[in-house]
């Protein structure tokens, strides 16, 4: 078999779900009849590590070493005939085989324990609320934690599932310490990575080998792949693009990383990478090259031909997962907490609705970079083609909308097209909390198979979300995040402290409106970030107007995208990171919500200065604000059950129209005179969501004017019409 491309990603990013980059290009490739082949080296390794064969050759490696072991490595190495025998049933039971061992694995008698088995004791609270195939994963992580740190002690110091060598990376603003390690001998896991790439070579005979470098976990292995492959295939080029590239490699410089690639590309890789192709095939010069890094004359030199087009989203094709070992993916439940576990759970099928951000504003972002600032969002029918083509494709119907925000105008086509086409899916996605998210607009989105959503709430502070330019407050977002909880979908943050000019304080504060989000019971999820200066933000390039000083104006030849900086005006953020993490731990698990905010530090810190009530007395407020006449309406559900009744009262007797909704879980009735009830079941066949066109309110008003019916507003606003959206009668 030969291939002219062969796309790979290296360890380690998720072991749950590929990174979608390589099936993206594959897609793109297609529509140009480009043949290619991918190949996600991250599950292949762990998959050729944890197994029987794999095991005995660690414990082996571990002996033949002789160094001094920890009491807990030292454990793992005198129980090394249970890991060897227990490994393969694990993994398989981990990859959906198998599902009866749950029961063995959940007597906690079948699986050898080490030191990630301790904090089971502090969650045997959470188990009576989990099946048992749920505990017996979370078990089999543990498990597999344990075996991750005997390789990071023994064998390989950066080992870790998704963020392999990341310390290297992350610190690459000089090439010189990766260099440096990348001279040394192959590490045991650095063998099985080359053991697996050479079969790979071998077979396919590439003329380009394309290595996507989402993160810097992915950095060191992408090297070690080029070196390995330059070394024994100097006539297959090597190019390198991805994340990491795009915000990290800028104004690359050091001609030394040219020793491992021969290209590395910028942003949206289609037509770079098509340039690339016809550049080895012979069919046009380097000088042709689309965001392109190259060495020429010993210098490294940028070569971008504007004259060649990006593509459209509608050109670039769908996202093409073959190749790939789609039914040896590894669920695992690190957090018990149900949102949480969607990162690391389940295999997704990953897609955009829009190219770029729609918001675009937020200052500590990369807003600069055309990756974000180019904003172009896909036709709700084309997107909605792509998820019935990977559906059948991969026989996965689960997809993660990866947007930078999803635009909220997509999401509700996106909803009406599913529903149209009576797709069974479920589906997630990353948002701004903005007001677009009515309480009937998330009553779509989880007709329609949405289940979660993910979101920035940042600093919730206002006065930092006002300097974040995020434009939204911490009372919008308690009233979003009801609105999504109440239709049954789950919620995430993702906070962040130590922006700049950020007081103690306002870090105190931040942490108990999360509290009481929590407490609330309208956020399920979320994740503390440390705030980091970029170089293509607007507080990078504009340190000066958000009070902060860069340490350095220095280029570096390597990596430029994070900035060390100085907030001479805010807290010492870092000495917050443990507190604020065990305190959200806690939170995520229901524990210590009642508690005070000092419990989770070793220092004393200020009181909080947000009343206690505070989100609570935001969701008691009255909500109502008028529809705007050109908001659609849109009906769901089935064709009511119309009965007419006749009342009476005092020697008076009047008839009534009696509507019964057959919900999947219950019927529903209402009543109205019966000349409303009557034009009510009309129109609710006219608003169906079947219909490509939808009625505004205008036409509905108008439609109810028509039939000589009086108070309109009196009748739609009020009880009972405007409870019908729990049957499915929405404004959007």
């Amino acid at each position: 078999m030969s291939v002219p491309v062969f796309l790979l990603t290296p360890p380690f990013t998720q072991l749950n779900t590929p990174y979608p980059a390589t099936a993206y290009l594959k897609g793109f490739l297609n529509t140009k009849n480009i043949r290619s082949f991918q190949s996600d080296l991250g599950i292949e390794v762990t998959l050729a590590l944890f197994c029987r064969e794999g095991l005995q050759e660690l414990f082996d490696r571990i002996d033949r070493l002789g160094q001094p072991l920890s009491g807990n490595a030292a454990r793992m190495v005198a129980l090394r005939e249970d890991y060897i025998d227990t490994i393969d049933d694990v993994v398989g039971f981990l990859q959906g085989r198998n599902p009866t061992l749950a029961h063995r694995i959940c007597k906690r008698d079948f699986l050898p324990e080490a030191s990630r088995f301790a904090q089971l004791e502090d969650l045997d609270w959470a188990f009576g609320s989990m099946g048992i195939q749920d505990k017996g994963k979370h078990f089999g992580t543990m498990y597999l934690e344990d075996l991750s740190d005997l390789i990071s002690e023994c064998v390989d110091e950066h080992f870790g599932f998704s963020r392999y060598a990341e310390k290297l990376g992350r610190s690459a603003n000089s090439f010189d310490e990766l260099y440096g390690a990348l001279q040394k001998e192959y590490t045991f896991v650095d063998e099985l990575l080359i053991r697996l790439l050479k079969a790979h070579m071998e077979r396919l005979q590439p003329r380009l080998a394309a290595i996507s470098v989402p993160f810097p976990g992915n950095l060191y292995t992408s090297l070690r792949c080029g070196q390995w492959i330059k070394q024994h295939y100097p006539e297959v080029k090597v190019a390198m693009g991805g994340g990491f590239a795009n915000t990290e490699l800028r104004s690359l410089s050091d001609p030394r990383v040219f020793g491992f690639f021969d290209f590395i590309t910028l942003d949206d890789g289609e037509a770079p990478l098509e340039q690339l192709v016809r550049l080895v095939e012979g069919d046009q010069s380097a000088g042709e090259l689309k965001r392109t890094f190259t060495l020429r004359d010993v210098a490294v030199q940028y070569i971008n031909n504007t004259s060649c087009p990006d593509y459209k989203q509608a050109q670039v094709g769908t996202p093409d997962y073959s190749d790939l070992l789609l039914d040896k993916y590894i669920s695992a439940i690190e957090v018990v907490n149900p949102m949480h576990r969607m990162w690391s759970d389940g295999r997704w099928n990953k897609l955009t609705m829009a190219h770029g951000c729609y918001w675009g504003k937020c200052t500590f972002c990369d807003i600069s970079l055309d990756y974000i600032k180019l904003y172009e969002p896909i036709a709700a029918s084309l997107l909605v083609d792509r998820m019935e083509e990977m559906m059948k494709q991969t026989g996965q119907n689960g997809f993660h909308f990866v947007d930078e925000a999803a635009p909220p105008a997509m999401m509700r086509a996106l909803a009406l097209e599913i529903i149209r086409r009576k797709l069974t899916v479920s589906w997630w996605a990353n948002v701004r909390f903005e007001k677009s998210f009515t309480r009937d607009l998330c009553f779509l989105l989880k007709h329609s198979g949405c289940i979660a959503i993910s979101g920035g709430l940042e600093v919730a502070s206002d006065r930092l979300l006002e300097l974040i330019q995020k434009g939204i407050t911490v009372a919008q977002v308690a009233q979003v995040n009801r609105h999504f909880t109440e239709a049954g979908i789950m919620v995430h943050a993702y906070l962040m402290y130590g922006f700049p000019t950020q007081t103690e304080q306002e870090t105190i504060d931040s942490l108990e409106m999360v509290r009481q989000l929590f407490a609330a019971g309208i956020l399920q999820s979320a994740f503390w970030h440390l705030f980091t200066m970029t170089a293509h933000s607007p507080i990078g390039m504009q340190p000066g107007k958000f009070n902060v000083k860069r340490v350095s104006a220095l280029v570096g030849a390597f990596a430029n995208n994070d900035l060390e900086h100085i907030d001479e005006t805010g807290a010492r953020h870092e000495e917050f990171a443990f507190g604020l993490k065990k305190s959200l731990f806690n939170y995520m698990h229901g524990i210590g919500l009642n508690d005070p905010l000092g419990k989770w530090f070793d220092f004393k810190v200020p009181k909080t200065k947000v009343a206690p009530d505070h989100i609570q007395k935001i969701l008691e407020k009255e909500e109502y604000s008028a529809a705007k006449p050109t908001t659609k309406i849109v009906y769901l559900g089935r064709p009511p059950v119309v009965e007419h009744i006749v009342k009476s009262k005092k020697g008076n007797s009047w008839e009534v129209a009696s509507l019964t909704f057959q919900d999947k879980r219950k019927p529903y009735s209402i009543s109205v005179s019966r000349e409303q009830g009557n034009w009510l079941a009309e129109i609710l066949g006219r608003l169906s969501v079947a219909n490509t066109k939808l009625l505004t309110l205008q036409e509905v008003m108008d439609n109810y004017a028509a039939a000589g019916l009086e108070d309109f507003e009196l009748f739609w606003d009020n009880k009972p019409v405007n409870t019908l959206y729990k049957v499915g009668l929405l404004m959007l």
